[in-house]
């Protein structure tokens, strides 16, 4: 049953710290105010990551409830609208909005779209059967 949620961590949050890890090794190989060490767009990333693989593992989830699954989405759904606003908002150059305003909302929401993901992972090994888990 853990192995659903051991693949989310690989294949979903490692895939979508890239960007982030990416930055930041940069950042320490950079003279000193040549790039940030963190960039709001590399936490919108990955939480557009985690809302994606929350749909693309619902949609292949056959053994769940129907309405649930169509909850699920639509929250999944909402955050990458959300995600989307935030980046639009990124792209604002100037003084229109205040970058650390947007960190930190970004970061929250990043937070908030892991714990989402966490606990659909979480729910989703319940659905798995050894025998199931084995043929994955």
């Amino acid at each position: 049953m853990e192995t659903a949620k051991t693949k989310w961590l690989a294949y979903t949050v490692l895939v979508g710290l890239i960007p982030i890890f990416s930055r930041f090794l940069i950042w320490l190989v950079t003279k000193e105010g040549t790039i940030e060490p963190f960039a709001p767009q590399d936490l919108i990333a990955f939480g557009l990551v985690l809302h994606i693989s929350n749909i693309n593992e619902i949609e292949h989830l056959v053994s769940a409830d129907r309405s649930w699954k169509t909850a699920q989405n639509g929250v999944s759904a909402f955050f990458i609208a959300v995600h989307g606003v935030l980046f639009c908002l990124t792209l604002a150059g100037g003084d229109a909005v205040d970058r650390q305003s947007i960190m930190t909302c970004v970061g929250i929401i990043a937070l908030v779209s892991l714990y989402i993901s966490y606990c659909l992972f979480t729910r989703i090994s319940t659905f798995h059967s050894p025998d199931q888990e084995r043929h994955s």
